[in-house]
């Protein structure tokens, strides 16, 4: 018994150093922050969507809105996890397919397949725990309200608040790696949080 949880220990190892080996290579790196960032928007818009339909709305119960939106989130991480090692599949099969009938030559087995398929999981786990991750800072509030610390009317205002900081986070990162004022990018993603938070909230008080 203790020797299967010492292989499994070192084989998790091994596992997590070949896949931050992976993510150094110059390659691969901007393909995983893109699916980051995109994924990241998505779940973070999505979260300020049911916090103005169940956290702002009149009576708003706490056990449905923090089931939601984890069951949102992990149905999102399910689905863009999913989506993504499909896709990721069948271009980096295509891409080994192209290299070897340029090199006459069978890949399998080589540097090059291997690290096509720890690109393909680090991608599949970067857009499975990004929805979680944002998730996990917006329900924050919600976990006090929870523990008797806040009321649910300013958890959602917070959650709100915690949503937009992160969409701030978003893009001051994405200005920095494209060289751009981070903080302009930054103050843009949070205009378009507010916009979407708007429209949403809108809705909700016309119906």
């Amino acid at each position: 018994m203790i020797s299967n949880k010492v292989n499994l220990v070192n084989s998790i190892r091994e596992t997590l150093s070949r896949l931050l080996d992976t993510l150094k290579l110059e390659g691969v790196g901007p393909i995983i922050r893109r699916f980051f960032i995109n994924t990241l928007f998505d779940s973070t818009f999505m979260l300020l969507g049911i916090i103005v339909g169940s956290a702002l709305a009149a009576e708003a119960g706490l056990r449905v809105i923090m089931v939601t939106m984890l069951t949102t989130s992990i149905a999102l991480g399910i689905s863009t996890g999913v989506s993504v090692y499909e896709a990721e599949s069948l271009e980096q099969e295509k891409k080994i397919e192209d290299l070897e009938k340029a090199l006459f030559t069978d890949l399998t087995d080589t540097s090059i397949q291997k690290t096509a398929k720890n690109t393909i999981l680090l991608a599949t786990i970067i857009n499975f725990g990004t929805p979680l991750l944002s998730c996990t800072i917006t329900i924050i509030p919600f976990i006090l309200v929870g523990a008797g610390l806040l009321e649910i009317s300013i958890a959602g205002w917070i959650s709100v608040a915690l949503a937009l900081g992160t969409l701030f986070v978003a893009g001051v990162y994405m200005g920095r790696i494209g060289q751009t004022n981070p903080y302009k990018k930054g103050v843009r993603m949070v205009v378009f949080g507010v916009l979407a938070f708007t429209v949403g909230y809108l809705l909700d008080w016309l119906i």
